[in-house]
């Protein structure tokens, strides 16, 4: 794009953007892109501390070597444009602080969201807001996959063979599909909504990978459809930060249960705005491409009014020190899905277990025994509850001689 939309992004700006060099590892791989002689090099020290360098763009992935490659080049006083989203989730204190005392700044739209431009609408376009709740699908392996399995009713393993096969998940797709790579997207969003950066550690984070064919066929019977989700909310009763990643059932119509394939899309909901949906490609060459650029389209617009640091890079002054509430004191509803033993009673036993911690069901399912099956599946769709109330029952309840098989929780959101 910097070569091929040379005249028109020199059109938009009144002035060019020139390439001056691309570190890569190894120089003699075949590339997609065919660049003036002199310009590649595998010695990124040709481009951070470069005088001649005004922007480095940081497209490496992982934290080492690019947390101290962006630090050396925030030192000698260049601004960094990344799609690192690992780095800023892990690291963002540190490199922010950094950026702020060397008077540079640290671009990040692409590291959350592809093209979709989520970090300019959150840390500008909504900073009058007090965003109230926002959730959204932030994986496009992950939510491929999904899809794969609702539509064509794929198992896991199958459904992961073909996103690899279409180039969407990696070799080892264990940080798609952990919900590794969201939760770092989900770490940025929450401190550009509410000013906290909280830790990986502190929240709650499930992948996809135990999900089962037979959750997708109930969930479409009881009217759901599921997705990865993150979320991240301000309670504005007391205050307290709800940041949580996991596989979640989103009633059929509603707006995210739509967006299918390996595409994003990320709901906000602001005091003044009201709500408000951004949709489109999370991941790909060119999208990315395009937030990469149009960050660089904005510091050289800073630049050259002298007005650089207008706005911190997370949207406020300074972050707050706290941690989100524990899992354990989230209330939702949950699809429950046992393997019990098909006898007179075992209903009524889980029941029991769960009325004495005051958790209401709402819906039952249960299935006759197929021709040679271990057990019966009993499905509940449970009224919202607190997460160690649930904990507890199910706990209770795995020492029923009449369960045969670990319990499926999935949770079901409802407040979308």
């Amino acid at each position: 794009m910097l070569l091929e939309d040379a005249d028109f992004i020199n059109q938009k700006m009144g002035w060019p953007l020139t390439l001056i060099k691309v570190a890569v590892r190894d120089k003699s791989l075949r590339r997609c892109v065919a660049l003036p002689p002199g310009l590649l090099t595998d010695d990124p020290g040709d481009i951070v501390g470069n005088p001649d360098i005004e922007v480095v763009a940081e497209l490496i992935g992982g934290v080492e070597p690019a947390r101290t490659l962006v630090l050396k080049a925030i030192a000698c006083g260049q601004h960094v444009v990344t799609a690192n989203k690992a780095l800023l989730a892990l690291h963002g204190r540190e490199i922010f602080e950094a950026a702020a005392a060397n008077k540079v700044e640290v671009m990040f739209e692409a590291a959350v969201a592809g093209g979709i431009p989520i970090i300019r609408t959150l840390k500008e376009g909504l900073s009058p807001n007090r965003i109230r709740r926002m959730f959204g699908i932030l994986n496009g392996t992950t939510n491929y996959i999904l899809t794969r399995m609702t539509h064509e009713g794929l198992d896991f393993d199958a459904a992961l063979k073909a996103a690899q096969e279409a180039g969407y998940a990696e070799a080892d797709p264990s940080f798609d599909i952990e919900g590794i790579d969201a939760a770092h997207k989900l770490i940025i969003l929450t401190a550009l909504a509410y000013g906290s950066l909280p830790r990986l550690d502190d929240i709650h984070v499930e992948g996809i990978s135990r999900l089962a064919p037979d959750d997708f066929t109930f969930a479409r019977e009881l009217g759901y459809v599921v997705k990865l989700l993150a979320i991240s909310s301000r309670n504005e009763l007391d205050g307290t930060l709800e940041v949580r990643l996991h596989p979640a059932m989103l009633p059929q119509g509603s707006l995210l249960a739509e967006i299918n394939g390996a595409m994003n899309a990320i709901h906000i909901s602001g005091h003044a705005v009201g709500d408000i949906l951004l949709n489109g490609p999370g991941a790909g060459m060119m999208p990315t491409a395009s937030s990469v650029l149009a960050d660089m389209v904005e510091l050289a617009r800073a630049d050259r009014a002298n007005c650089s640091m207008r706005v911190p890079a997370l949207g406020w002054r300074r972050l707050a020190d706290e941690k989100p509430k524990p899992m354990t004191e989230v209330r939702t509803a949950y699809y429950l899905r046992f393997t019990v033993a098909d006898r007179p009673g075992v209903l009524a036993s889980i029941a029991g277990i769960f009325a004495e911690r005051g958790i209401s069901i709402a819906q039952v399912i249960q299935k006759s025994a197929a021709p040679g099956s271990r057990g019966v599946p009993l499905v509940m769709l449970t009224h919202t509850a607190l997460e160690k109330d649930m904990t507890a029952a199910l706990a209770e309840a795995g020492t029923l001689d009449a369960l045969l098989a670990p319990t499926m929780l999935i949770r079901v959101e409802t407040r979308l």
